[in-house]
């Protein structure tokens, strides 16, 4: 019987974790072929990684048959998980997304900000026509989705695409479990977080530890300054006075949103002095592929950490590894909301602790929201359903809501010279806008 896992974005430098993670989860996934797919602009480095990703499998000697190309719908016929992991625009794209922010004094970073929303502007059309592809060809696949703003492009796929089997997944509330059993020096298996809230911007309700409540203690060893932030965020610490009042662990992206002033006096300064994130990271990718074209290098190497990317394959491959298997474990995903938090709309997609099974992710009910949290989730949510109309309609009005209603902007005359400027620095990729510039 076969098993066919689809990479759609297969030339990224996070493949290799995909492949660690299939491999070492064979016994109970038992994958027979693995489809590598990337664009004509990626094939060179699709080439490299399809390469390393062969010595990985021939090291483990599972029997999985791994090919490479760039003819997608080929590549999805008999698929049963397509996972996806794309920049549109690259990280040429991304550093734009960081630099024109930061050089009008707003917050520049990809997945948050004025950033965040073109990301999600160039990444909507692109991702709704996999979606149909994937619907008409294998429609019976699960659609893993690892690319960010992952809520937001999962919840565009599930209200708006003709494909339904659709999974959100992201690496930080895996990171905040595991950076829990480092503050409480226990295994990570030995820790539960209840989340509550949406992708990037979830809170930690409670954490328990083999069932007892651990969250006061955690709590307290997170006012000392404890780091538990991935790679590509740095942490600023939390205020005793911010711990005890709001009665959450928050999750290292709050930081852009309850610290605003101090990350970006920070961000500007290292933009000042190194450049943005984005082409720091290309360098970063530039040694990275460098390691990946050694012929004798037949591991995911230690250096792929730095890339901001740790855990990914935990999560992807325990998802699909528990839909493959009926396992009805829990897992924390973006799916619909379905009543889990009953504040928020039912089709609202939010990142939750959810039983995974060979149906997809029922989420566990989770209770109302906190009322210290309340308005600003409300607020999150309600701005990315601007996003997601802009990013479908392609309306400048439409892009102005979501621009001004976006904390991290909010401001009238500010989001206009952003989005322009946005908008003409994007253009190539933004099919779905007019040539106005309101």
């Amino acid at each position: 019987m076969s098993l066919k896992i689809v990479v759609i974005g297969g030339g990224s430098s996070y493949t290799p974790e995909i492949i660690e993670g299939i491999i070492r989860r064979h016994d109970s996934l038992p994958v027979t072929d693995i489809v590598l797919v990337d664009i004509e602009n990626g094939k060179d480095k699709l080439q490299v990684v399809g390469e390393l990703s062969k010595r990985m499998i021939l090291k483990s000697g599972k029997p999985i048959n791994l090919t490479w190309t760039l003819d997608r719908k080929q590549a999805l016929i008999g698929a049963d998980f397509v996972s996806t992991q794309i920049r549109v625009g690259g990280l040429e794209a991304r550093a734009k997304d960081e630099r024109i922010p930061l050089n009008h004094g707003f917050i520049g970073q990809e997945t948050n900000g004025a950033g965040g929303i073109f990301k999600a502007f160039r990444t909507i059309p692109v991702m709704m026509e996999m979606a149909e592809d994937i619907h008409h060809i294998c429609p019976e696949a699960w659609m893993i989705n690892f690319t960010n703003p992952a809520g937001i492009i999962t919840e565009t796929l599930l209200k708006h695409s003709a494909h339904d089997k659709v999974i959100g997944v992201c690496n930080i509330p895996f990171n905040m479990r595991h950076s829990t059993a480092e503050i409480l020096d226990v295994s990570p298996e030995e820790v539960e977080i209840e989340f509550i809230g949406i992708n990037h911007f979830v809170f930690g309700k409670k954490v328990t530890v083999n069932g007892l409540d651990y969250t006061e203690e955690v709590l307290n060893k997170l006012k000392q300054g404890l780091d538990y932030s991935p790679a590509n965020i740095v942490n600023l610490g939390w205020s005793s006075t911010f711990i005890d009042a709001t009665k959450l662990l928050p999750n290292p992206y709050h930081q852009y949103y309850f610290q605003t002033k101090e990350v970006l006096a920070k961000d500007i300064k290292a933009f000042n002095e190194n450049g943005t994130r984005a082409e720091n990271v290309q360098e970063l990718e530039k040694s990275l592929f460098e390691l990946y074209q050694n012929p004798n290098l037949n591991d995911k190497p230690k250096e792929l950490e730095k890339r901001g990317g740790a855990f990914y394959s935990d999560v992807a491959c325990s998802l699909m590894n528990s839909i493959y298997n009926n396992k009805k474990d829990v897992q924390t995903v973006n799916t619909f909301n379905n009543g889990a938090i009953p504040d928020l709309p039912y089709d609202a997609v939010i990142e939750t602790n959810c039983i995974i099974s060979k149906n997809g992710a029922k989420p566990i009910s989770v209770g109302p929201l906190p009322s210290v949290i309340k308005g600003v989730v409300y607020q999150m949510k309600a701005f990315e359903e601007l996003v997601i109309k802009a990013g479908l309609s392609g309306n400048y009005n439409d892009a102005y809501n979501a621009m001004i209603m976006n904390p991290l902007v909010s401001d009238e005359k500010g989001s206009k010279i952003l989005l322009d400027e946005l908008l003409k620095a994007h253009k190539d990729y933004l099919p779905q806008f007019e040539e106005e510039t309101g």
